[in-house]
């Protein structure tokens, strides 16, 4: 077993789960970003005045 090899091996892991993580704590953020920016687009969008006050039921 050669000991550099596995040194090298081992560090080479170390390095893309570290790419991996990050990459997943980026795609975490932006999702909170647009769910953070959709929440508030629905608390500032009015809804219709006569929305709800009706209902059509003839057949």
């Amino acid at each position: 077993m050669d000991i550099a090899a596995l040194s090298t091996q081992l560090a080479q892991v170390n390095v893309m789960q570290q790419v991996s993580l990050a990459v997943t704590e980026m795609a975490m953020d932006a999702q909170t970003d647009m769910t953070a920016q959709l929440v508030e687009a629905m608390e500032t969008s009015a809804p219709h005045p006569t929305l709800g006050q009706s209902i059509d039921i003839s057949i």
